[in-house]
């Protein structure tokens, strides 16, 4: 009897919860100061509005950005950024190998290039001849 009792008593005790107690960690935490910037930027963005956002810069462009010139995409921007960086837009006609046809393309062209030092941004990796961009 005394058994069944305490069976009962013990399932009696089942339904109910016992109230938990836990420390409140607020007080303890430490907060960090919120950092604040003047304005977000990026470095690609500082690029775009200079002249390499309106002309091809040599040092920094990928070999799409050619295909707006007849006669430079795929081979003569290819031989370009293979032979960057430059140090002024006329030493892309100092490439070694060009054929005649080629420096009359690059000449007829040479007012749509800038130069500029190399931009990790734009010339890591392998981006300069795939950038992953499929038309």
């Amino acid at each position: 009897m005394m058994a069944i009792g305490l069976a009962i008593g013990c399932f009696g005790w089942l339904g109910m919860t016992q109230p938990a107690n836990a420390a409140n960690f607020n007080s303890v935490s430490f907060k960090a100061a919120p950092v604040l910037i003047a304005e977000a930027r990026n470095r690609a963005d500082d690029k775009l509005a200079t002249e390499f956002g309106k002309k091809i810069d040599l040092n920094n462009t990928n070999v799409r950005a050619f295909t707006q010139y007849p006669g430079m995409y795929p081979g003569l921007a290819a031989t370009i950024i293979k032979n960057a960086p430059f140090d002024s837009v006329d030493d892309v006609l100092a490439i070694s190998g060009l054929s005649d046809r080629q420096k009359e393309i690059l000449r007829s062209n040479i007012k749509n290039f800038t130069v500029s030092p190399p931009e990790d941004t734009f010339v890591e990796g392998a981006d300069r001849y795939n950038n992953g961009i499929y038309r």
